[in-house]
C-alpha cells in the first residue's frame, strides 16, 4: 500500500534536500488554480536537472501562464528508488509531493541518445504504462519529449512519447498548454487532442505516422503536416533567474544565455546545425539580468552560457561592466569551453581575478589539414596565440579537448595531437614561471543526425587503435593528463542515435536488463552488457556489427541484398523533421570537407546557403560589440572587523534534512541577499567571516543553534535580524541576537556542551518506571567504555560516561507495537572532539539494558557556551 511521500524523504536516504521543492524561487501555486498542470521531469539526478539552464527556464516560463501550473520531478537516487518500490509508492513531483499520475502532462528532456532508459525508469516507477499505444486506455498523463536528442532524431523513442516538441520551448510549450485547456474543456479524447497538437509547428506526434522498409517515416493522415518544423525563439535572460538548490549542483551558480545558435559551421557539430541561425542577446538585457539574478539568488558566481561565447562580440563590454558592478562582492565569471582563436586579454580580463578558475578550449584535432576538414576555423598560429595569452595571464592548467575516428584522418593526423601539445610546451616556457600543464580530452567522432558527417562511421576497432598509437605517444610526456573516451559507449550513442523505431525494443530490453545511467563512469560495464543482450535479443546483431567494424550503412534497403544506390540518396528516419538545413546543402558541405576546403562562418562573412534564413527560422542576429569600460579594479577583500553579533536560530521542518554543508552555503547567499556588511577573509580565496558553532546532525531538529558574523560596519542589532530574517527560509527561525566583543572567543571555540531532547523506542510494552529504571542506572555508573575510530585511523576507548552531565526522563507512552520514551540529556559538545553523540547516547542506554532501542528523533535544545547556558533557552518557542 502507498504510503504518504513525506515519510519516506528521511535522513537515511542520500541528500534527502534533492526532494524537498522547497529551493528559493521555487514556484507553490494553490493546486485548485490551475486548469492545466505540468511536470518538468529531468532524466538526471536532481544535481543535473535543477542545474540545467532549459529546465529552469521553461519552468519560469509555463508558471508565468494563466491557469497554468508547473512542478518538478527528478530521477531519484537507487535507495529513494528502493523506498518507492518496496512501499508501492508512485513516482512525484517535488513541489506538490503529488504522484506524477494526477498531472496532465509530463515533459522530459530527452538530451542524450542513451538517456531514454532513465526516462522509463521514471515512467515505471510512476506507475505509467511505458508506450503510448497501452495509454490509450485509462486516464494517463501525455507524456512528450524535448531537447537536442528529441529534435536531432525521435524515432527509436517513437514508442514511448505521445508527442515530440523540436527545437525551442519557450513559445512552443505555452501554446501546447492553450491547446490542453481547450481539449480538456471540451471533454476531447486523448486522440483528438493530439489531432489538434499535431497542428502546432514544433509538435511531432509520432503515432499519426508510419515507417516505411527503408526507415524513412511517412503520415498516415492528411491532416497532420508531412514534415515537422523546428521551433526557434529568441532568448528571455530574465527567465533564467530561479531556483537556488540548497545542495551543490553540477552548475552552482547563476547562469545567464548571451547567444543562441551558432554559424561556424563545424561539420561534427549537432548543436551548431540544430540551433540556426545565430541570435545574439541585447547587451543590457544580459547585464540587467546578471545583477537582478545575483542579488535574487546570492551565488557568488555566474556564468555566460552559448555554443560559442567568444563569438558574442559584447562579451568583454558586457563582462567587465559585471565585474565593476560587483567588484565589491567576491564575485566570479565562469565561462564554458571557448573559441582560442577569439581568446585575448579583454576576456582575459574579465575572466582573472581572486577566484581564477580553469579555462578550456577545444582545438578539436591536431593538424591543420584536419581541422580544415571539419572546418574549425582554426590554424596553428591562432592555436598558439590563444593558449600563450592564457598562460601569459596566469593560467598553468588549460584543458583541451581532441576528437579521433573524424572522417579523412590518417595516422598523422592522430600523432598530430601529440606533437601539437608538444609544441605549445615548448612555446609556452618562461623564468620564474611554473611548466605549463595540460589536461586532454581525447572523445571518440560520433555522427550525428543533421551534420554532414552523418553518412560517416568508424570502427571500434580503429578507435583502440589509435587511442593506443596516442597512449604510446603521451606515456613519456610530463605536466599532461590525457583521458579517453569509452569506445562501448561512443558505439551505442551510435546505434541509437542515428536509427529507426525497430530499436524500440532494443531500449526497452535494455532497461529491463539494468541500463541507467549510462554516460556515468560507473554505469559503463552493466550498461554495455545491458544494451549488447537487448540488441542479441532483438535480432538486431549483424546492425550493431556493423557499428562496431565501421560498414554499418545505415541506409541500405536490405541487409541480405547488395545495392548500388548511393548512402546519399536512400532516405533517413529524420528527413520528415525540418530544422531549416537543406539535405542538399548537407551533401555538398560533405564533399567539401573531402576536399579540404572550409566554409566561412556566416554571422560575419557571406552567407553559406544552408537554407535556414527565412520567415519560418529567421536570420542572424550579430549585436556590434560597445565600448569596453575601463577596469575598476580587482576585488580587495574587505577585513575590517568591527562588530561581531551572535545569532541563536533554529533548524525545523524541512530544512532538517539540509546538510551542515549545504547550511553554510546558504548562510553565505543569504548575507548576500541581504546586502549585510560582512567581513572577509584574507588570503587566496577570501571567504565571509560566518561560522557555525556546531554541526547538526542530518535529519535532527533545533531550537539552539548558534553562528557568529564579523561586519566590517556596526549595525543596529534589530536591523541586522530584520534583513537577515528577510531572506532566510521560514524553517529556520532566528530566536535571538546578541552583540559580542570581537575580543571574546568564537562561540565554536567556547563551546562545552549540548542538551538535547532524544525520542527512544522500542518493541514491545515497557512501563515508565522501567524506563526510569534504566535511566537512573546509567547515571549511576561510572564507566561506559566503547571503541572509537579516530581521523588517523586508530582505534581507541573512550568512557562515554564521563561525557553525560545530565540524564532525565520527560515524557512516555505505548503504542500498538512499541513504547517510546522522551529523554533530555546534557552532553559534551566541545570544538576539540569530546562530544557525547545522540548515538552514543542510545549506545549506554542498550549497554545497561541489555536491549536494542532504536533513535526516532533528535531534538537539540540549546548548545551550552562557557559553564552556563549561552541565552535565554529558545526551546521555550518550540
Amino acid at each position: 500500500m502507498a504510503v504518504l511521500v513525506e515519510q519516506l524523504i528521511t535522513s537515511d536516504i542520500l541528500k534527502p534536500a534533492r526532494y524537498l521543492g522547497n529551493e528559493r524561487l521555487a514556484v507553490h501555486k494553490p493546486w485548485d488554480s490551475a486548469t492545466i498542470r505540468w511536470v518538468l521531469t529531468y532524466p538526471e539526478v536532481y544535481e543535473v536537472g535543477a542545474s540545467n539552464l532549459g529546465h529552469i527556464i521553461l519552468y519560469n516560463i509555463l508558471n508565468a501562464q494563466p491557469r497554468q501550473l508547473c512542478d518538478r520531478a527528478y530521477l531519484p537516487g537507487t535507495d529513494l528508488a528502493a523506498k518507492l518500490r518496496a512501499t508501492h509508492t508512485p513516482l512525484f513531483a517535488v513541489e506538490s509531493k503529488r504522484w506524477l499520475t494526477e498531472f496532465d502532462i509530463l515533459g522530459f528532456s530527452l538530451s542524450y541518445e542513451l538517456g531514454a532508459t532513465n526516462i522509463l525508469e521514471m515512467l515505471d516507477l510512476a506507475g505509467i504504462p511505458l508506450t503510448w499505444s497501452e495509454r490509450l486506455q485509462g486516464n494517463h498523463p501525455l507524456i512528450f519529449a524535448g531537447g537536442q536528442t528529441a529534435t536531432s532524431n525521435p524515432e527509436p523513442y517513437a514508442d514511448f512519447f505521445d508527442f515530440f516538441a523540436l527545437g525551442d520551448g519557450e513559445e512552443l510549450l505555452p501554446e501546447i498548454g492553450l491547446v490542453l485547456e481547450e481539449g480538456k474543456k471540451a471533454g476531447q479524447s486523448r486522440t483528438e487532442i493530439l489531432l489538434d497538437l499535431a497542428q502546432i509547428p514544433g509538435v511531432y506526434v509520432p503515432q499519426f505516422y508510419e515507417m516505411q522498409a527503408v526507415g524513412a517515416v511517412y503520415p498516415l493522415y492528411p491532416d497532420v503536416p508531412k514534415r515537422i518544423l523546428r521551433r526557434v525563439a529568441t532568448p528571455i535572460p530574465a527567465y533564467s533567474i530561479g531556483l537556488v538548490p540548497y545542495v551543490q549542483t553540477v552548475h552552482d551558480r547563476l547562469t545567464i544565455e548571451i547567444r543562441r545558435g551558432c554559424t561556424r559551421g563545424c561539420r561534427f557539430c549537432q548543436p551548431g546545425m540544430l540551433t540556426r541561425p545565430a541570435r545574439d542577446v541585447e547587451p543590457d538585457q544580459v547585464v540587467t539580468a546578471i545583477e537582478r539574478g545575483m542579488a535574487a539568488t546570492g551565488y557568488n558566481e555566474f556564468s555566460l552560457l552559448s555554443l560559442s561565447c567568444s563569438d558574442y562580440l559584447a562579451l568583454p563590454a558586457v563582462g567587465m561592466e559585471i565585474k565593476n558592478r560587483l567588484k565589491n562582492e567576491n564575485i566570479s565569471l565562469s565561462l564554458p569551453s571557448q573559441r582560442v582563436d577569439r581568446f585575448d586579454e579583454n576576456i582575459a580580463n574579465i575572466l582573472g581575478g581572486i577566484r581564477q578558475g580553469g579555462i578550456t578550449f577545444a582545438p578539436e584535432a591536431g593538424t591543420q589539414r584536419m581541422r580544415d576538414i571539419v572546418n574549425k576555423g582554426l590554424t596553428n598560429e591562432e592555436l598558439l596565440r590563444g593558449v600563450k595569452t592564457a598562460w601569459e595571464q596566469g593560467w598553468d592548467k588549460i584543458k583541451l579537448y581532441f576528437m579521433i575516428g573524424l572522417p579523412g584522418e590518417t595516422d598523422a593526423d592522430v600523432l598530430g595531437i601529440a606533437e601539437t601539445v608538444r609544441w605549445l610546451q615548448r612555446e609556452c616556457r618562461g623564468k620564474g614561471r611554473k611548466p605549463i600543464n595540460f589536461n586532454l580530452t581525447i572523445s571518440n567522432f560520433t555522427p550525428k543526425p543533421h551534420t554532414p558527417f552523418q553518412w560517416h562511421s568508424v570502427s571500434t576497432s580503429e578507435f583502440q587503435r589509435k587511442q593506443e598509437l596516442l597512449r604510446q605517444e603521451f606515456w613519456r610526456m610530463r605536466n599532461v593528463k590525457v583521458n579517453f573516451t569509452d569506445i562501448r559507449i561512443s558505439a551505442m550513442e551510435d546505434f541509437i542515435g542515428r536509427g529507426d523505431r525497430t530499436l524500440g525494443k532494443v531500449l526497452h530490453r535494455a532497461w529491463q536488463l539494468g541500463a541507467g545511467m549510462d554516460s556515468w563512469y560507473d554505469s559503463v560495464d552493466k550498461a554495455f552488457n545491458a544494451w549488447g543482450q537487448a540488441i542479441a535479443e532483438a535480432g538486431l546483431d549483424w546492425k550493431y556489427r556493423q557499428v562496431e567494424n565501421g560498414e554499418w550503412n545505415l541506409f541500405s534497403v536490405d541487409n541480405s541484398e547488395q545495392t548500388t544506390i548511393s548512402p546519399l540518396d536512400v532516405p533517413l528516419p529524420w528527413d520528415h523533421l525540418d530544422t531549416g538545413i537543406e539535405k542538399q546543402w548537407l551533401q555538398a558541405d560533405l564533399k567539401l570537407a573531402l576536399e579540404a576546403a572550409t566554409v566561412p562562418d556566416c554571422s560575419f562573412e557571406g552567407c553559406s546557403h544552408c537554407g535556414v534564413c527565412g520567415t519560418d527560422f529567421g536570420h542572424n542576429i550579430v549585436i556590434p560589440p560597445p565600448p569596453i569600460p575601463e577596469f575598476a579594479g580587482e576585488f580587495v577583500p574587505n577585513t575590517t572587523k568591527t562588530q561581531r553579533l551572535r545569532v541563536w536560530f533554529g533548524k525545523q521542518g524541512d530544512m532538517a534534512l539540509v546538510s551542515h554543508l549545504d547550511l553554510m552555503r546558504l548562510f553565505d547567499r543569504v548575507v548576500r541577499r541581504a546586502a549585510l556588511p560582512v567581513a572577509f577573509t584574507g588570503g587566496f580565496h577570501p571567504t565571509p567571516r560566518i561560522s557555525l558553532a556546531s554541526a547538526l546532525a542530518l535529519g535532527a531538529t533545533s531550537s539552539g543553534e548558534i553562528v557568529d558574523f564579523e561586519l566590517t560596519q556596526p549595525m543596529d542589532v534589530a536591523d541586522f535580524r530584520s534583513q537577515l530574517l528577510s531572506q532566510l527560509p521560514p524553517d529556520i527561525p532566528v530566536y535571538h541576537v546578541a552583540e559580542i566583543d570581537l575580543k571574546s572567543p568564537a562561540a565554536n571555540q567556547s563551546l562545552e556542551a549540548a542538551e538535547y531532547l532524544l525520542t527512544i523506542a522500542t518493541p514491545g510494552e515497557v512501563s515508565a518506571e522501567q524506563w526510569q529504571t534504566w535511566l537512573e542506572n546509567i547515571l549511576a555508573t561510572k564507566e561506559i567504555w566503547t571503541e572509537h575510530t579516530t581521523k588517523s585511523g586508530k582505534q581507541q576507548l573512550i568512557n562515554l560516561r564521563d561525557r553525560l552531565f545530565e540524564l532525565e526522563f520527560i515524557s512516555h507512552q505505548i503504542t500498538t507495537t512499541e513504547s517510546q520514551i522522551v529523554c533530555r540529556y546534557l552532553g559534551s559538545c566541545r570544538h576539540d572532539g569530546v562530544i557525547l553523540r545522540p548515538e552514543q547516547m542510545l549506545s549506554m542506554l542498550e549497554t545497561v539494558a541489555d536491549a536494542e532501542f532504536h533513535l526516532l528523533h533528535i531534538h537539540r535544545r540549546q548548545l551550552v557556551l562557557g559553564l552556563k547556558p549561552s541565552a535565554p533557552n529558545p526551546s521555550l518557542l518550540v
